[in-house]
């Protein structure tokens, strides 16, 4: 996730894939780093001698269809990331229109406030340090900061010797962190077996939440759905400000 305020946009550019609106859009949703058949060369043999972190014993199944890291699919062709989630195909450099970029890496807007753009795509295992590294090759992205909140808060009690605080079950990054370390895993006083299924934040990760009642009356359908992810989502925030301190 790459700091809205530090990438170049003298030259990256604003643009969805074939000006397509999206539910939401306006044909502008994406910003793109357009790389030359050099820079792509040189991006993906960076990817491929990058230092990795190494998976752990317990980790049997490390991948799952759809979420490859960007190095592993590098490894099946010098070419696949072009032809993936780098393809140029639809895209127009509004800098230099009449060049067709060779490969292009987009970012998607990540919060509200449009200060945290996400690069599509881009799941890795290289080490932090390489991926800083690596990723401000990327034309636009020369001098991007990363945003990495909850790693850096961890680092930070790590390097004091402290247990670090974990964020609460009620948020984002706590449900998250919940289902990924052992929030899928069963009971023995449960019936049946659940196998780790990876996946992003979803409404289904928080704790349930009591709905208030409007006016007293009893919630239905789509208006209770609504009410309750309001719930969540205040709740949510109110408990990473408290978390945060």
């Amino acid at each position: 996730i790459v700091h809205f305020d530090t990438i170049d946009m003298n030259t990256a550019w604003f643009q969805s894939r074939y000006d397509k609106v999206g539910p939401g859009g306006n044909g502008k949703d994406y910003i793109n780093c357009p790389m030359d058949k050099d820079q792509y060369f040189a991006f993906v043999q960076a990817l491929l001698e990058g230092q990795k972190t190494e998976f752990k014993e317990w980790e049997g199944t490390p991948y799952f269809d759809g979420c490859l890291p960007i190095e592993v699919m590098a490894e099946r062709g010098v070419e696949t990331l072009r032809y993936g989630p780098m393809k140029p195909m639809g895209l127009t450099n509004a800098h230099n229109p009449s060049v067709k970029a060779y490969a292009v890496v987009q970012l998607r807007q990540d919060n509200a406030l449009g200060t945290l753009y996400n690069m599509v795509g881009f799941q890795t295992k290289l080490k932090h340090a390489e991926q800083v590294r690596i990723f401000r090759t990327i034309p636009g992205l020369e001098n991007a900061e990363f945003a990495r909140l909850l790693a850096g808060r961890f680092a930070a009690a790590e390097r004091l010797g402290q247990a670090p605080a974990l964020p609460p079950l009620t948020t984002a990054f706590g449900a998250l962190l919940n289902h990924i370390t052992g929030g899928h895993i069963v009971s023995d006083d449960e019936p049946g077996k659940r196998s780790f299924q990876p996946m992003n934040v979803n409404f289904g990760l928080f704790p349930p939440v009591e709905v208030p009642k409007a006016d007293g009356k009893r919630l239905r359908g789509k208006d209770k759905t609504v009410a309750k992810r309001h719930a969540i989502t205040a709740r949510a925030l109110a408990d990473c400000r408290d978390w945060l301190g």
